[in-house]
C-alpha cells in the first residue's frame, strides 16, 4: 500500500473575483484562476502536466481548460462528476497522481457561473437524472434548500436543535467575512437580523443558505519536495479520503441526522495519524448552517446532537476551540463548490490569511457536501512542514 500521507504538497492558490455576473464565460473564469494559482506558486504554465475539476451544471472541463492554456499533451486529467460531495476527493485524486508519478504538477479548480447562468435548483429545464427524482418531481420536492431543510428538520425534533443555533453559525461566519476583502456579504448581521430574514424552505431562512456565486478558485498540487523549493511556503497534504454510501433520499433505514462523514472521517484521521483535537481550524461544507452543525458531530469535535450548542457557545468563532469558516464560508465569502475551502485552509496554513489569522495554526482540516443527496462525501487534512 502507498505510504501516502505528506508526499504531497499545496503549493499555490489562485481566485476570480466573486460575483453575481462575472461577464465571462466559464472556460474563461476557469483559465485566469489556473493562471493566479499558477503566478502564486511561481511556476510558468508549461511546467502543468494535469489538470482536475468536478463538475455539476456549470463546468469547464480539462479537455478544454487545457487547450485554452496551450496544454496539449497532459500527463493525467480529470473531469470527475458530482458537486461539492467530491470536491475534496478530485485534489485527493490529483495528489494519488503526483504522488504515483503518473503526472508531476496538477491544478485543481472549479469554475462556475453559479448566479448568472445555471442556477442550482432553477427553473427552465430537466431534472437531474435520478431514480428518486421521478417521485418527487411532481412536487416540486427538488432544490437543495428543499431536500437540506428536511435533514434540518429531523435533527430539530430528534436533538432540540433550535434555530438559534443556525442563526449563531451565521452571525459568526459573516463576522469572519468582514474581515475577507474577497467575501460577497462583509456587512456584520445580529442574531435578530438573522431571525428576521426570510424563509426559503422551512426550518431555513434567508442567511442559511449559501451564496449563489459566479467565480472561480484553483490549488496547486505537486510533490512535497518540489514544493519546497517554489515561491510561496508548502502546506502538505496529510490525509485525502473520499467514500459514500446510501442517499438519504431512498435508502433504506438511513438516519437523516447522521451522514457519510460520520464513516469517513475515522479513515482520513487514521491516514493522518490525527485526531479532532489535533485540528487548528476548519473549513467545513456550508451549503447551508446546518451542513456545518452536523459535520461537527460527525467529525467528532462534539457529541451527537450536541452541534448546535456547540456553534452557540462560541466554539466556531475565531479565538474559540476550534475556529470554522474563517473566510465567512459559503455563506458569505462565496459558493464555488468546495474549492474556496481548501485555498482558505492553506492561506490559514501559510499564515498569510490577514486579519482573520489564526494564530499558530499548523492542522487543519477542510471538508466536502457530506452525502445528503449524492450519496458521497471527502475531505482533507492539511498542515504546515
Amino acid at each position: 500500500m502507498l505510504a501516502f500521507s505528506d508526499l504531497t504538497a499545496i503549493a499555490g492558490v489562485g481566485y476570480t473575483p466573486f460575483t453575481k455576473n462575472s461577464g465571462v464565460s466559464t472556460l474563461t473564469l476557469a483559465c485566469r484562476a489556473v493562471l493566479a494559482a499558477l503566478e502564486d506558486a511561481g511556476l510558468p504554465v508549461d511546467q502543468v502536466d494535469g489538470l482536475a475539476t468536478h463538475r455539476v451544471g456549470d463546468s469547464a472541463p480539462p479537455t478544454l481548460v487545457g487547450p485554452a492554456l496551450g496544454l496539449t499533451d497532459l500527463a493525467w486529467h480529470l473531469d470527475q462528476f458530482g458537486g461539492g460531495s467530491v470536491s475534496h476527493a478530485v485534489v485527493g485524486q490529483a495528489a494519488l497522481a503526483v504522488a504515483t508519478g503518473m503526472a508531476e504538477t496538477v491544478v485543481c479548480y472549479r469554475a462556475i457561473n453559479a448566479r448568472s447562468e445555471f442556477r442550482m435548483g432553477g427553473t427552465g429545464r430537466g431534472v437531474p437524472v435520478s431514480p428518486e427524482v421521478q417521485y418527487q418531481a411532481p412536487y416540486g420536492y427538488v432544490a437543495p434548500p428543499q431536500q437540506y431543510a428536511m435533514y434540518a428538520r429531523a435533527h430539530m425534533l430528534k436533538y432540540g436543535t433550535k434555530a438559534e443555533h443556525f442563526g449563531h453559525l451565521a452571525v459568526t461566519q459573516r463576522a469572519n467575512a468582514a474581515k475577507n476583502p474577497r467575501a460577497l456579504m462583509r456587512t456584520p448581521i445580529t442574531l435578530d437580523d438573522y431571525l428576521a430574514s426570510r424563509w426559503i424552505a422551512e426550518p431555513f431562512r434567508l442567511m442559511d443558505c449559501c451564496l449563489e456565486t459566479d467565480g472561480a478558485c484553483a490549488v496547486v498540487v505537486t510533490t512535497a519536495e518540489r514544493a519546497r523549493a517554489l515561491r510561496r511556503p508548502p502546506v502538505l497534504i496529510s490525509a485525502a479520503a473520499w467514500g459514500g454510501g446510501t442517499t438519504h433520499l431512498s435508502g433504506p433505514g438511513a438516519d437523516p441526522t447522521v451522514t457519510a462523514a460520520a464513516a469517513l472521517a475515522p479513515r482520513l484521521y487514521a491516514q493522518a495519524g490525527l485526531g479532532p483535537d489535533d485540528i487548528d481550524v476548519a473549513e467545513v461544507y456550508d451549503c447551508f448552517t446546518y451542513s456545518v452543525i452536523v459535520q461537527l458531530e460527525d467529525y467528532g469535535f462534539c457529541g451527537k446532537g450536541e452541534g448546535g450548542p456547540y456553534v452557540a457557545s462560541g466554539a466556531t468563532a475565531t479565538g474559540g476551540r476550534l475556529p470554522v469558516n474563517t473566510h465567512g464560508g459559503f455563506l458569505s465569502e462565496g459558493y464555488v463548490h468546495g474549492m474556496n475551502h481548501i485555498a482558505e485552509a492553506v492561506s490559514q496554513l501559510r499564515g498569510d490569511a490577514g486579519e482573520r489569522q489564526v494564530p499558530g495554526a499548523e492542522v487543519a482540516l477542510s471538508t466536502a457536501q457530506p452525502g445528503y443527496i449524492l450519496p458521497a462525501t471527502s475531505a482533507l487534512i492539511l498542515r504546515r512542514p
